[in-house]
């Protein structure tokens, strides 16, 4: 039995608590996938995962054999990429992690053209809002817009984010303009679940306005939002990434445009400096100085 390819059809069902999604996952049948997990189980000597009709969850010696196992797998990686990297090839599978916003105003296409780069190399996309464990998920790099970032990973800026207030032409002709931040109580205002849902900062110049508004429809994503604020639903607070163009072509209208929120700052995450891949680091360095050239604001 190959253990190591044992350890990452292992690795892939604890994550996705599926045998057939890692099926799937990994291009193989369901009954390999059960085949590795069962001689892997055997040469340990210990039952890893514990099996109903509904889920598949991990004993005791499974988060055990999980941690040791990724840990492996990473290494087999590092050692792959270092063996090959000496003739200048970039090789192997990155896997990176960001908000579903950014993923479709950026980072596909900044990966595609990355990619152009270092045919040899393979990239996987994990366009996510919640949280993830790096380590866990096997994660080499996780782009995140935070005011603070986790002060367990290393970060590095890549961008300022700035986000803007903006509204569809229709709704505004039909609700009037705002004139001052309190107005913005007596809108429809569009929300992010999980950020500032009930109440907006704003500031112009050494004024600050803190304004609860009320949130007629929320969400946990931005485009969603974005595209709540296209068909009339209300005023909606933006990233800069997404509103832009439709700013630009007028399918949405500043609100209060000389007042600002606080910016925030587009980070590259990742667990460790001292095992970072050549790979990661040429795609920090890309992003780095391809983000330096876009107008953010």
């Amino acid at each position: 039995m190959d253990r190591l390819t044992a350890m990452q059809v292992f690795a892939e069902v604890a994550h996705s608590g599926s045998f057939s999604a890692t099926a799937d996952k990994l291009d193989m049948s369901r009954a390999m996938v059960t085949r590795y997990v069962a001689e892997l189980e055997q040469w340990l000597g210990a039952r890893l995962l514990q099996r109903t009709t509904r889920s598949v969850t991990l004993t005791d010696a499974g988060e055990s054999c999980l941690r040791r196992s990724l840990q492996m797998l990473a290494l087999m990686e590092n050692v792959e990429e270092e063996t090959h990297s000496h003739d200048g090839t970039l090789r192997g599978q990155l896997r990176i992690t960001c908000s579903t916003s950014f993923a479709y105003a950026q980072i596909a296409a900044a990966v595609v053209d990355f990619l152009k780069l270092h045919p040899q190399l393979k990239i996987d996309l994990n366009a996510s809002e919640g949280a993830l464990n790096l380590v866990d998920a096997r994660i080499d790099l996780a782009i995140r817009i935070s005011a603070e970032p986790d002060p367990m990973l290393i970060g590095r800026a890549l961008a300022p984010c700035a986000s803007v207030l903006v509204a569809s032409p229709a709704y505004l002709a039909a609700q009037g303009l705002p004139q001052a931040p309190a107005d913005l109580a007596t809108h429809r205002c569009l929300s992010y679940a999980n950020f500032g849902k009930s109440v907006w900062k704003l500031h112009r110049g050494s004024e600050h306005a803190q304004v609860s508004v009320a949130s007629h429809f929320s969400a946990n994503e931005a485009t969603a939002l974005l595209r709540a604020a296209l068909a009339g639903g209300g005023i909606a607070l933006q990233p800069t990434y997404l509103a832009n163009p439709h700013l630009l072509d007028g399918s949405l209208q500043a609100v209060l445009p000389e007042w600002t929120v606080p910016d925030m700052t587009i980070y590259a995450l990742y667990a460790s400096r001292k095992h970072l891949s050549p790979a990661v680091r040429a795609l920090l360095d890309y992003l780095v100085e391809r983000f330096a050239k876009i107008p953010w604001q």
